[in-house]
């Protein structure tokens, strides 16, 4: 009978790596080097930790390192195996940097895309979800499920996301203030339908979050951009152009992490935004798109929260908790004549929700599943925002400014010199790298670009930092 593995372990404090990153490191090189075959177990977290006679959240650590890489699986009540189909076998290369153009090469046919900043797929509840899915269905797919709903959505889903608001972001709002949608995206759409008239004006972040401005033009509002610093938007600006316009209807923002800037509005400058919204009669949109994901000791309150704002449309999602492909956003406001007429024109376009889905989420929230897994991937991008950052300081510090993120999964990386971005961008997909244009931030020129880092492997990430510093490099 074969020994069974024993991982040979001692914790070097020579290195500049977490004892979660060694261990996982470790088990790697095992299974790198057969050790470990396809199928083997893995002792448990509390044995492992005894053995090691370390703290048994390092181990739980290292192993959810090592799933979401992929050399492991766990599988639920049996325990963690080497997976059968592993991660390419091959040892990084370490290249000299003025050497990179030449030797670093993304594989061919192969596109890393930096998006906006969507999620991992792979670590994604899917399983639990489709259970949960067959489950409601089995159940509860008789002749009540299967005629139209309301048209706001599921009134228990819409009870509970409205406590998830009450209880996690400080909010004062029921499920009769609340409508479901298919997306953000979607709500944004009703939002603007239902409330802008052509004539309106719209002020909103510059650079920011165009989809949105599309909505809004698509009402016929036109568009009064606002320019953002370290600070969020600048309210000053607004109140000037109160000033000059008297038919400004909304104002829009991403305050939680600015869209594409990843700053955080100020206290002093949320309380300034308030007084003058009410002094004004304007709604604020906000859209909390990234307020999960969050690293700092507490998350900031949306705008929403102030009890001493009158009038505001609140958007999120879910997408980017449960599952990228999923379609669930939702709004929230006590404007009720507004909640009316967004109702009505949800019946024309799309009669009601996934009702179905909407109680597979639920049953997952009530079970605490969407919980361990925000819990889950909250550390997950957070050792992945640390990576990047040691990459970045490592091969950019010398030829663009970013900083440390408190949440989200991006950087905001501005370059020291003006660069011709029609020529970087060219140069990056000769590379097979994609990065969105910054004009796709802005209508001006904006000397930026949204680095994300949530769905794309470590491996790509340094690979990918390495071509863009030296590009970077080459145009200055």
């Amino acid at each position: 009978m074969l020994r069974p593995w024993k991982l040979e372990f001692e914790i070097d404090k020579k290195l500049d790596k977490a004892v979660y990153l060694q261990i996982a490191d470790i088990i790697i090189a095992d299974i790198r080097s057969g050790r470990l075959k396809p199928g083997d177990t893995l002792p448990g977290s509390r044995n492992l930790a005894t053995m090691l006679k370390i703290n048994r959240n390092t181990v739980v650590e290292a192993y959810q390192v090592l799933i979401n890489e992929e050399w492991v699986i766990s599988k639920e009540r049996k325990g963690i195996f080497v997976s059968e189909n592993l991660p390419a076998l091959h040892e990084k290369k370490v290249y000299r940097t003025s050497d990179i153009s030449d030797h670093l090469m993304i594989p061919q046919g192969m596109m890393i895309t930096f998006d906006d900043g969507h999620p991992d797929s792979k670590i994604a509840p899917v399983t639990e979800l489709a259970r949960a899915y067959r489950q409601i269905f089995g159940i509860k797919a008789k002749w009540q499920m299967m005629g139209y709903g309301d048209e706001h959505g599921d009134i228990e889903f819409r009870k509970t996301i409205s406590q998830m608001l009450n209880h996690q972001r400080g909010m004062q709002i029921n499920e009769l203030e609340i409508s479901i949608t298919r997306g953000s995206q979607m709500a944004m759409f009703l939002t603007a339908q239902s409330l802008l008239t052509s004539g309106d004006f719209v002020i909103v972040e510059d650079p920011g979050y165009q989809p949105a401005w599309q909505a809004f033009e698509y009402s016929g509002a036109k568009l009064l951009p606002v320019s953002v610093d370290e600070n969020g938007i600048c309210v000053d600006d607004i109140e000037e152009l109160l000033s000059q316009h008297k038919t400004i209807k909304a104002i829009y923002i991403t305050p939680h992490r600015q869209y594409p800037t990843m700053v955080t509005l100020s206290l002093s400058r949320r309380l300034r935004l308030i007084e003058l919204a009410n002094q004004h009669n304007i709604i604020i949109i906000e859209d909390d798109y990234d307020n999960e994901f969050h690293f700092g000791y507490r998350p900031i309150l949306p705008i929403s929260s102030f009890p001493e704002l009158n009038n505001y449309v609140y958007v999120g999602t879910l997408s980017k908790v449960v599952a990228p492909a999923l379609r669930i956003g939702y709004l929230a406001t006590k404007n009720q004549n507004l909640l009316q007429r967004i109702g009505s024109l949800r019946k024309i376009i799309d009669v009601h929700g996934d009702v179905i889905m909407e109680q597979a989420v639920l049953q997952l929230i009530k079970e605490g599943a969407v919980k361990k897994h925000i819990r889950k991937a909250t550390a997950h991008y957070k050792h992945k925002r640390d990576f990047v950052y040691g990459i970045l300081n490592k091969y950019m510090k010398d030829v663009a400014y970013f900083t440390l993120p408190e949440g989200g999964l991006a950087f905001w990386i501005v370059p020291k010199i003006i660069l011709d971005w029609d020529k970087a961008t060219s140069l990056l997909l000769e590379k097979n790298i994609k990065i969105i244009h910054p004009k796709q931030y802005s209508r001006n020129l904006v000397n930026g670009f949204r680095l994300s880092y949530g769905s794309v492997s470590e491996e790509q990430l340094e690979q990918s930092i390495q071509i863009i510093a030296e590009i970077f490099k080459q145009l200055s």
